[in-house]
């Protein structure tokens, strides 16, 4: 099979030696796998794939057909039309999905969108529910809302009612923000002038945090899934303190199974049916052939898009 391939601290297209389902595990052949932090990391040596994974091939989600099954496997068959999110591996022609994290692809988002939206949605309904307890009626804060997780979170959390601020640095995009069901679409450093937030979900990092803490409200949380600004952060914890607040952070990939099939069974339960009634989907940057990872790749890097960019192997 072809594969995206981390050689030398740059991605490449390489052939790779077929990959064999093992106990519980899918075969698939991928149809569309986004592109996220993540992969840019992983290429420059800073976030390396878990030991089950491939350690030279990207890739945290995708969609596809299954082709084969190995043993014990129950649920899906071969023919079935699958997403998930994955250690890595996922931007080749074939990959290994462990059939417990599968999804079923719903008919009325497709296969190539599909491909952008396990890794999305499951993080941001991980942070914003699991974690934090968003409720109907609260107020949500989602910076670098115009990215897949901030568009998931946004959507998410105007499907269960809450009222949803986000900050989009691109003016450009903010319009479209507020289509996904933002309240209030705001410049990042405008966010001290709002809130109070019951609940922030936090994708920049470092340089936000003691904001987000100023804008919380009494007994509020933060939830940190990423620190694309910076990771060290020095805040005031009497506020914290005096706020009753609560920061919590998380990553997905290096979940033991069990943990990550509990997440994909949260998301399927409660996220795919707003997707078969058309509440939420993904929205699309752009899509690339496999022979073109490395534009997608710059493509990501530039920013200022909305939603997903996907591979299409």
């Amino acid at each position: 099979m072809r594969a995206a391939t981390i050689v030398d601290g740059r991605i490449d297209v390489r052939e790779h030696p077929d990959p064999q389902p093992g106990k519980g595990e899918l075969l698939v052949r991928v149809q569309s796998a986004g592109i996220n932090a993540a992969d840019i990391m992983q290429v420059h040596g800073l976030y390396p794939a878990p030991p089950d994974s491939p350690p030279d091939i990207p890739g945290l989600e995708l969609a596809g057909e299954v082709q084969d099954v190995g043993p014990g496997v129950g649920r899906f068959g071969v023919g079935d039309w699958v997403m998930a999110v994955v250690g890595g591996g996922g931007q080749a022609e074939l990959a290994l999905v462990h059939e417990r994290t599968a999804m079923p692809v719903p008919a009325s988002l497709g296969v190539i969108l599909a491909g952008g939206f396990p890794e999305a949605f499951t993080t941001a309904h991980d942070a914003i529910f699991t974690q934090c307890g968003l409720q109907p009626g609260e107020r949500l804060l989602v910076h670098a809302a115009a990215g897949g997780v901030g568009t998931a979170g946004v959507q998410l959390g105007a499907a269960a009612g809450a009222r949803v601020t986000a900050t989009v640095r691109n003016p450009g995009l903010r319009d479209a923000v507020a289509g996904l069901g933002a309240d209030t679409v705001i410049a990042p450093e405008d966010a001290a002038r709002h809130g109070p937030f019951d609940v922030v979900l936090e994708l920049i990092g470092a340089p936000n945090l003691q904001t987000d803490l100023d804008t919380l409200a009494v007994g509020g949380r933060i939830s940190v899934i990423g620190v694309r600004a910076g990771a060290a952060a020095e805040i005031d914890l009497l506020s914290l303190m005096a706020k009753r607040g609560r920061i919590m952070g998380s990553t997905l990939r290096a979940r033991a199974l069990e943990q990550k099939a509990d997440a994909a069974r949260r998301v399927e339960s409660s996220v795919l049916p707003l997707v078969e009634a058309g509440r939420v989907t993904v929205p699309m940057a752009e899509s690339f052939p496999l022979d073109e990872v490395d534009a997608a790749y710059e493509r990501f890097r530039a920013g200022g898009k909305l939603g997903k960019l996907v591979l299409l192997p």
